[in-house]
């Protein structure tokens, strides 16, 4: 099941709230010792984290299907990076891996247990299942908190940004579980950034923008690469391709990280790209500043800057967030 962004949380008698958690998305098929983990795209993910299955085979119930987040508890929070270097090809790095850097699993959906389907049961009923079978379970298997208070969810949303979450998920408390269907409701925190526009990639059918590249100085005055936008409408693209070449060069500046080339989650894309200098500014919305210096995931354009200076577009007009332990999100009952 899945999620569609909103703005703010719904609020009412009718919906529960959990963290958002910022990992990847898993169902875990448990029958006896067979236990075998699978992303949302249906992609076989066993084999990555082998710490997480004698957790799930010391589950009292001997076959079941959960729906949940691996995530990476690192020394700030949860740490999606060293997340991603887990999916590595080498068995042998596998393993040392899941020493040096342990995952763990949060559930939070019970979708069959036994040759029961529980999928057309309403969210209440399969929580309340949920929490029976995983009750007094241990680490690395955690099972998600929740609450009815839409209060309580607000300052989840605030507080647990700290601790690297992504936001909160909002449910209906009589809804079923339907696969491929947007019926929950996610919030996930928005911000705003003025970048430089420091390159462009071409669309993949060669006619125009596919993004524009961004850029933030720090307080050395080097230009780092810290992500892209999303993609345009067909005509913004074409227009764009032209307006951008007479920037097209070597920036002139100091600069820091750069865009990387092909990697095994480009999955053979082109990532080249067409340096720009830096004279261009756009402000553009955000959700998150993965390991502090590039955006988690695309952004969003939202109008160019022509009042603004390139070189005042620094990493210091992005508010920290004040740490927050997972330990406590883990402890909190709703």
């Amino acid at each position: 099941m899945l999620a569609l962004i909103q703005p703010d949380l719904p609020a009412g008698d009718g919906w529960e709230y959990e963290p958002k958690w910022d990992g990847f998305r898993v169902l875990a098929y448990v029958d006896g010792d067979q236990v075998r983990l699978e992303s949302r795209g249906a992609r076989e993910m066993t084999r990555y984290f082998p710490e997480l299955l004698p957790g799930f085979r010391r589950l009292p119930s001997k076959r079941l299907v959960l729906d949940g987040e691996v995530i990476l508890i690192g020394p700030d929070g949860l740490d999606f990076d060293a997340l991603l270097q887990r999916v590595h090809p080498a068995d042998s790095r596998v393993r040392m891996l899941a020493e040096k850097t342990p995952v763990s699993y949060v559930a939070f959906d019970l979708l069959a247990i036994g040759n029961e389907d529980l999928r057309e049961r309403p969210l209440r009923e399969r929580r309340e299942r949920l929490e029976k079978e995983l009750a007094g379970v241990d680490p690395p298997l955690h099972m998600t908190p929740f609450t009815r208070d839409v209060e309580v969810a607000r300052r989840w949303l605030a507080e647990f940004e700290g601790a690297g979450l992504d936001g909160v998920i909002a449910k209906t408390w009589d809804q079923p579980y339907i696969a491929g269907k947007r019926g929950w409701v996610k919030i996930k925190h928005g911000r705003t950034a003025d970048c430089v526009v420091i390159g462009y990639r071409v669309a993949k059918d060669g006619n125009g923008i596919g993004a524009l590249l961004l850029g933030l100085y720090d307080d050395k005055q080097t230009l780092h690469y810290v992500g892209h936008t999303s993609s345009f409408d067909a005509a913004t693209r074409r227009r764009l391709l032209e307006e951008l070449q007479p920037l097209r060069g070597e920036s002139g500046v100091p600069m820091g990280r750069m865009p990387g080339g092909p990697s095994r989650w480009s999955r053979g894309r082109e990532t080249e790209h067409v340096s720009l200098r830096p004279e261009l500014v756009c402000e553009v919305s955000f959700d998150k500043l993965q390991s502090g210096w590039r955006f988690r995931h695309a952004t969003g354009f939202k109008r160019w800057r022509p009042d603004k200076p390139p070189e005042q577009c620094r990493f210091d007009q992005i508010d920290l967030v004040a740490r927050y332990d997972v330990a406590e999100i883990f402890a909190t009952r709703g």
